[in-house]
């Protein structure tokens, strides 16, 4: 076991690591127009820059566990933060945009192994006692990653040029590998290592790998409509399904599923989905509204996530704290969830006047939110694994929190386009010469542009446009909040399901607990 300041030196190390594949999820996001303009790529060519790292992450965060067990936890570690470093230099060094998409699916290959290693790493570095603390440190990073991504790459492309995203990691991705050849040790009980399971990887790559350019790419190719959406659900399916018959036959699994034989690591991997789903949403759909309907620049939109990120990084420690002293886990889920719901009501009362400000409280809120149910969830799913089990555990809630993300923003994208066509067609059953109120709007319109200058005919046809344009901004705008109060009470919903982790005599902190770590 680590101890003193060695074990905090460690942590400061993987949460450093982590945080260079969480950011990059989301940091490139705010940069696409730029790169758009500087590659000469259409908008659905820049769509796999996106797309192509995040089949690439969840593939390998699900082979983590396997990796680590045969190359050593610390040898694969390292060199995940040397191959995403590298990667991120090719990025920001490509010329055009078949050369980024394919170095970002290098780089997603690196990043793969950071978050479930990090989280491993972590678990075993401090006993049980802390380990509430430990997670809320780690915490920090998952939930402010995301969250500062936009941010960071809107000044970074306003002030310097869309490389500086990928740059931007390589004195980081340096100091990390530094660290982790100074301080990360192998555990004394690392599992021998096994013979390649050649069809698990190959049902693990094609399943889990189509399945997320699906749900990446489907809203954009119009789902079923797309000869290549209907193909790769059919791939996904298939290696879904033959990938879950192999890893439960198998002698060695490359991805140890019976895990979900442990009750609170099933319920855990549940409610990591869920908590993915709402990170992620809520994390595009914020940013999207902002800067398509409301016009904040990519600066503004992502700096008016900072708020809300630093209320997560306040509460996680304090959170930490409490589970330490045995506090309640499912209760402050449980609190989490409502918190949630909160944020979600307050936003669904926005309207198109809405500025920075009226961000600010929902925003916070979910900051706490997050942490309130980041924290208690990840130290009762990981707390009942043996130390063998610690990196494949990690790895599949990692993998099953990104899949919930790519759900969530995969559903709510679709969503918002379905809600807005709907409220568009009642919107416009009552904009009808019939319509009083529709002939005065129009007739105010006509007369605005005469007297700007404009004929007759031209003014008529200008109003009729103006109009149409109006009535498609409110349909937006009321597609938007359906989506914050849909998400919302989902969230609500969940709150029910904590019960599915039983009693709290195993909750982090209780009596008769001993450390994971191997001493």
């Amino acid at each position: 076991m680590k101890i003193g300041l060695e074990k905090w030196i460690v942590i400061v190390t993987v949460v450093s690591a982590a945080l260079l594949q969480l950011i990059d999820t989301s940091i490139v996001n705010v940069t696409l127009l730029q790169m758009m303009g500087n590659l000469g790529a259409t908008l659905e060519d820049i769509g796999w820059v996106i797309t192509s790292y995040a089949a690439a992450n969840v593939v390998m965060i699900a082979m983590a566990g396997w990796l680590s067990a045969r190359f050593g936890r610390r040898n694969f570690f390292a060199a995940s933060i040397i191959v995403f470093t590298l990667a991120s230099i090719m990025c920001g060094l490509s010329t055009n945009v078949w050369e980024l998409v394919f170095f970002r699916f290098i780089q997603g290959i690196g990043g793969g192994g950071l978050l479930p290693m990090s989280q491993a790493i972590i678990v075993e570095t401090f006993p049980k006692e802390e380990l509430g603390l430990a997670n809320a440190i780690y915490g920090m990073g998952v939930i402010i990653g995301p969250t500062i991504g936009p941010a960071l790459g809107g000044l970074l492309t306003d002030h310097l040029s869309w490389h500086w995203v990928f740059f931007v990691n390589i004195p980081v991705g340096i100091a990390a590998t530094a660290m982790t050849f100074l301080y990360v040790r192998e555990p004394k009980d690392r599992p021998p290592s096994r013979g390649m399971d050649w069809p698990g990887i190959a049902f693990l790559v094609a399943g889990v790998g189509a399945l997320q350019v699906v749900l990446e790419r489907g809203n954009q190719e119009d789902w079923f409509d797309s000869k290549m959406i209907t193909f790769l659900s059919v791939v996904a399916a298939v290696g879904v399904v033959g990938f879950i018959w192999r890893e439960l036959t198998c002698e060695h699994p490359v991805v140890n599923l019976k895990l979900f034989a442990e009750r609170r690591f099933a319920v855990g991997s549940l409610f990591n989905f869920i908590l993915g789903f709402g990170l992620f949403s809520s994390v595009f759909v914020i940013p999207v509204f902002a800067q398509n309907f409301l016009g904040f620049t990519a600066t503004d939109t992502g700096m008016l996530l900072i708020p809300g990120s630093l209320a997560t990084a306040f509460c996680m420690p304090i959170i930490g704290k409490a589970l330490q002293k045995n506090g309640p886990a499912r209760l402050f889920s449980g609190i989490g969830f409502f918190m949630f719901y909160l944020f979600t009501a307050m936003l669904a009362h926005l309207n198109a006047s809405s500025g920075q400000g009226d961000f600010f409280w929902p925003l916070i809120v979910r900051g706490v939110g997050l942490g309130l149910i980041f924290i208690p969830l990840m130290t009762i799913t990981m707390i009942g694994l043996k130390g063998r089990d610690i990196p494949q555990g990690a790895g599949i809630t990692n993998m099953v929190r990104q899949l919930g993300g790519s759900f969530g923003v995969a559903l709510v994208a679709t969503f918002i386009d379905r809600r807005t066509a709907f409220h568009q067609t009642i919107l416009s059953a009552f904009v009808t010469p019939y319509s009083e109120s529709a002939r005065q709007r129009l007739a105010g319109l006509t007369n605005m542009f005469s007297s700007l200058g404009a004929d007759a005919a031209t003014a008529h046809q200008k109003a009729l446009a103006m109009l149409e344009f109006t009535v498609a901004r409110q349909a937006e705008l009321l597609s938007y909040l359906d989506s914050f109060f849909v998400v919302g009470i989902f969230f609500l919903a969940c709150i029910p399901l904590l019960f599915l982790f039983g009693g709290s005599k195993a909750e982090p902190g209780a009596p008769g607990h001993t450390s994971m770590v191997a001493e």
